[in-house]
């Protein structure tokens, strides 16, 4: 591994986990949005992670003992649409977007599961940016060691 390996895992860690974040702000920003563009309620929306630059599964390069390092970070792998959680039905008949029988559809949006998410993406974060600094800290002390 490379000295600016380390750099560029914690980099690509603290970016993913801030677009994570901006996901969840906007996941907050809309819980009582009841119409998007669309005429649809807003649909919550999660972020995925998969390996950066990896040919071969995690387990793989796990076992095999000559691999050297092959990932290099994360990357985002998508956004999607969080279609498994319901969404949640009010009654509410003198809501302008209420259906027939007076219920109207909300985001699946959960405040206190899209805070968790936020505490762990803001945790995730520091702890890269920790690691960046170490990083930075050791590369210094091995520059001044050749003075």
């Amino acid at each position: 591994m490379g000295m600016f390996d380390a750099f560029d895992i914690n980099a690509s860690g603290m970016t993913a986990q801030r677009f994570r974040m901006d996901i969840i702000s906007q996941n907050v920003a809309n819980a009582n949005t009841t119409r998007t563009a669309d005429g649809s309620p807003y649909v919550r929306k999660v972020v995925t992670f998969v390996e950066k630059d990896s040919q071969t599964p995690f387990h793989h390069v796990l076992n095999e003992a000559t691999d050297r390092y092959s990932g290099k970070g994360v990357k985002i792998n998508g956004v999607y649409e969080d279609k498994e959680t319901e969404m949640n039905m009010v009654y509410d008949p003198s809501h302008p977007d209420a259906d027939e029988n007076g219920y109207v559809t909300y985001p699946n949006v959960n405040i206190i599961t899209e805070m968790t998410n936020l505490i762990d993406a803001s945790r995730s974060y520091e702890a890269n940016a920790t690691a960046f600094s170490a990083s930075k800290s050791i590369a210094v002390q091995g520059l001044n060691i050749g003075k």
